[in-house]
């Protein structure tokens, strides 16, 4: 970012603006939201800061300005509509330390005034770093359409009843109270306009501790998705911004985990292949004893936790001790790399079968199962596939297909450290060795129908009559 978004306290300090036309008179308008002094330096006023003064929302000075006039000013707008005066203005502001925005010269403004969506105290800014206003705005359109007019009313009600409810209940408690306030009835009562009834209702819950939420702990086993933070679901970054313990593996981005919130506890429960740290019952252990406390717990999986992630024993062992758990799906690695390369899973006309599994089996004995499924119009995905690479070509190198089969490999999918191979059975080794793919990666098999129709062009007949 080339600009840093902060909300400024502006209760009780002064705001300069230089100028008394159309500008100024936009930027007064935004500052008559705040709780500021204005300061309006200009000889002329045109009639609507005329008013403003009169009704004293507004003091007007001298357009001849001073040091003094910027020295401590909370923000400085300069307006005059003229360039040569906004010039001279800005260096005497600069000169005073002054923060200054320059109305349309962005190069003269160190701060840039973002669109704005006002349902005080609830605000949110909007910027384009100056680049696109027009997009701003049509944001700010969206998210207007979004929150409902009396929101902020709703949540000013909330700030003066925090310390009730910091009397009453528990910090967990706390958390599930406002989150069924603005989830649920309180938040619809509120916005068809049964104020006194939404306040009741969160008085009511504050005083007897009853209202829709949680008993007890759960565990959500969340799918992270294949690396990238913004690949994991709407759903997922919900959970994980309610959940009191995270456990994560060793593929997870850590960018993930700061979609959680700050004071939720972070373990560290990976597991590299062939390394164990944390072997499995002990996981699904520890889940079942974090939920007995009472704590809302997040498995977070890489990839879905349905697809080669173990979710199934961790699931089992949550029913055994009879705690509530969900699944959330995640984008799994065999779609994720599919997309990295611009491709699809299943194409039409040419592959309608998929077959996901994995490098080794768990005998790992003789050719693989799959193998004997691989047809004309199949792809199959291969989940940790690169270190059963050899055997993998030896099998394949017996195919009747073994000159149309297409090996698509990419290792770290969706991150900055993503690597694609395309290949055929003959040149697998040598092309994960120049491009030094030793870990993380989906291998696809992909046999096409054109391509097993071009090795093996049907029977026509001859007519040699003539």
């Amino acid at each position: 970012m080339k600009t840093f978004p902060m909300f400024l306290q502006m209760a009780g300090r002064r705001v300069t603006v230089v100028g008394g036309g159309e500008q100024a008179a936009q930027k007064v308008r935004l500052l008559l939201k705040t709780e500021a002094q204005i300061i309006v330096h200009a000889d002329d006023l045109d009639p609507e800061l005329e008013g403003l003064r009169d009704a004293g929302k507004i003091t007007q000075a001298s357009a001849v300005v001073t040091q003094a006039d910027f020295t401590d000013r909370a923000l400085v707008f300069i307006a005059t509509g003229c360039p040569g005066a906004d010039a001279a203005s800005h260096a005497v502001a600069k000169a005073a330390g002054a923060v200054v925005n320059v109305v349309d010269q962005p190069d003269l403004c160190d701060a840039i005034t973002p669109s704005i969506v006002d349902r005080d105290p609830v605000v949110v800014a909007i910027g384009t770093e100056g680049t696109a206003p027009v997009l701003a705005r049509q944001i700010k359109t969206k998210i207007e359409q979004q929150l409902e007019p009396r929101l902020g009313d709703l949540a000013a009600l909330a700030g003066r009843l925090r310390d009730l409810a910091a009397t009453r209940l528990g910090p967990r408690d706390r958390r599930d109270l406002w989150r069924w306030v603005f989830n649920g009835p309180v938040r619809d009562a509120h916005a068809r306009g049964a104020e006194r009834d939404a306040a009741k209702q969160i008085k009511t819950a504050i005083e007897t501790g009853e209202f829709s939420r949680e008993q007890g702990g759960s565990v959500a086993l969340v799918g992270a998705g294949p690396g990238a933070k913004d690949l994991i679901t709407l759903r997922g970054v919900q959970r994980l911004q309610e959940a009191d313990i995270i456990f994560y593996d060793r593929l997870v981005d850590p960018d993930i985990l700061e979609l959680a919130r700050r004071d939720a506890e972070r373990v560290y429960v990976g597991k590299a292949p062939g390394n164990h740290s944390w072997p499995q019952d002990k996981i699904s252990n520890i889940l079942v004893s974090a939920a007995k406390q009472g704590k809302r717990v997040v498995r977070l999986k890489c990839g879905d936790p349905g697809i080669f992630a173990r979710g199934l024993e961790e699931a089992e062992a949550l029913a055994a001790a009879g705690i509530a758990f969900e699944i959330v799906p995640g984008v799994t690695a065999a779609t994720a790399a599919c997309a990295a390369q611009n491709r699809f899973l299943t194409e039409r006309q040419e592959i309608d079968a998929v077959i996901m599994t994995t490098g080794r089996t768990a005998t790992n004995d003789g050719p693989p199962e799959w193998l004997s499924e691989l047809r004309p119009g199949t792809r199959v995905c291969l989940y940790m596939g690169v270190h059963s690479a050899v055997e993998l070509q030896e099998h394949l190198l017996k195919s009747q297909y073994v000159d149309q089969i297409q090996i698509e490999v990419v290792a770290e999918a969706q991150t900055d450290r993503q690597k694609t191979v395309d290949c055929g059975v003959r040149d697998l080794m040598t092309a994960l060795a120049e491009n030094e793919i030793t870990g993380t990666a989906i291998l696809s098999v992909v046999l096409r129908k054109s391509a097993a129709a071009a090795a093996n062009p049907p029977l026509r007949l001859i007519d040699t009559a003539s």
